[in-house]
């Protein structure tokens, strides 16, 4: 039995628990454990073992699974869901909203067939939440996740699950302490659930969100505050997935870093959290190549100058002193929709070139590299299939060199 039928089993039993935990004060959970997966144990020990770094190269290439547990509609009078009621309220009314087509097996067997090893599953938990303040995860929504989460598990695949815009809901809506209470109560929930699963799943703890501010509050925040708000985030994560037990004692974490903007990250005020596993964390960070793209300079030689000095920021930041930098979401321009973003009589004038080009600096560096993907984007979830072959055949050549 796979472990999201084994936890659907038991989420039934356990919701009312959770429910009378979160009113008394205590940290509601969506599940209280889950049975581990026996044929993975092995498997499971080796990256137990492995190094921070050792993980990271491990992990490949990766691509998100965008647009999908992510989506959701805004609700600003659910000031704790954040999120509206769609269709008859089931796990796939969200999954769905944005375009997406269900998530099936065979979407994920595309993704290690076409040479991907990390799949990062972006979530918004707000989903089918109850607008009481206890912030319960609804349990037919996460042991959605869990099902899609197996089928990377069972491909042998790296699987990486965060808090993904109900982050920036939270923070613009509510004060600080709630917010941080708010997390503490999310991610125990998570991790509880989670628990007992493989060592290949991976847990990010936030999106893009930190270091945004409360609408409308009367606090007018200094720079030091934000990153005392940000460093606190992510200690409180780190803190409630350890303090559950099980395999999340020494699971890798992914600390999130400042709007995963590279030059706020990589300041000095930015803290790494205190961590009770040895070796088992990573930073993440977006789009080493971002401002290029905003200023249509892809394929020059500012584009390129600029991607090796972001890189650089990183190395000397973190992986200098052996923290893996992980590019949660990266890669810009497409060869096949996407041309203006390239000026006339740039040094890399091919989309394909440039594409390329910029795993090739990412994962020079030792990175990690998930390429940001919806739908139809680079891989077509619909049809099985990159949109351009020539993208499909760089990812394959980059993953095979950087297994080596």
């Amino acid at each position: 039995m796979k472990l999201s039928e084994i936890c659907s089993l038991l989420l039934s039993l356990t919701l009312s628990t959770a429910m009378i935990c979160s009113c008394s004060g205590s940290p509601s959970t969506a599940n209280e454990t889950g049975d581990s997966q026996d044929d993975d144990t092995s498997d499971n020990e080796q990256v137990a073992d492995m190094s921070a770094m050792e993980i990271a190269k491990d992990m490949g290439i990766g691509i998100n699974l965008g647009n999908t547990f992510d989506a959701y509609y805004g609700d600003e009078t659910r000031i704790y869901s954040g999120a509206q009621i769609i269709g008859d309220n089931s796990p796939t009314n969200y999954e769905t909203c944005w375009g997406s087509p269900e998530t099936t097996k065979d979407i994920i067997d595309g993704f290690k067939e076409a040479g991907f090893n990390t799949v990062r599953v972006p979530v918004y938990w707000g989903n089918m939440m109850e607008e009481d303040g206890s912030y319960t995860i609804n349990p037919d929504y996460i042991s959605r996740v869990s099902e899609v989460v197996d089928w990377i598990l069972e491909d042998e695949m790296y699987c990486v699950i965060n808090i993904h815009h109900y982050d920036g809901v939270l923070i613009t809506n509510h004060p600080q302490d709630e917010v941080v209470s708010a997390i503490e109560t999310l991610w125990t929930q998570i991790a509880e659930y989670f628990k007992d699963y493989p060592d290949k799943l991976i847990f990010e703890g936030f999106n893009e969100q930190l270091g945004s501010t409360q609408k409308d509050s009367d606090t007018v925040y200094t720079e030091d505050m934000l990153y005392e708000y940000v460093n606190e985030m992510n200690q409180t994560f780190v803190d409630a997935v350890r303090n559950t037990g099980g395999n999340n004692s020494d699971r890798m974490l992914i600390i999130s870093g400042y709007n995963t903007n590279i030059d706020k990250t990589t300041y000095f005020k930015f803290k790494l959290p205190e961590d009770s596993a040895d070796d088992k964390l990573m930073v993440s960070v977006h789009y080493v190549d971002n401002m290029m793209y905003w200023t249509n300079q892809l394929g020059t030689e500012a584009w390129y100058n600029y991607s090796v000095s972001q890189c650089e920021l990183l190395k000397n930041a973190f992986s200098d002193k052996g923290i893996p930098v992980f590019i949660g979401e990266c890669t810009s321009v497409k060869s096949y929709n996407d041309p203006g973003r390239i000026p006339d009589g740039a040094e890399y004038s091919d989309p394909l070139e440039i594409f390329k080009t910029e795993l090739e600096i990412i994962t020079d560096y030792g990175f990690v590299p998930v390429i940001w993907d919806t739908a139809n984007d680079w891989y077509n979830r619909s049809e099985l299939r990159f949109n351009n072959a020539e993208d499909g055949e760089a990812v394959l050549e980059i993953a095979e060199k950087i297994s080596k």
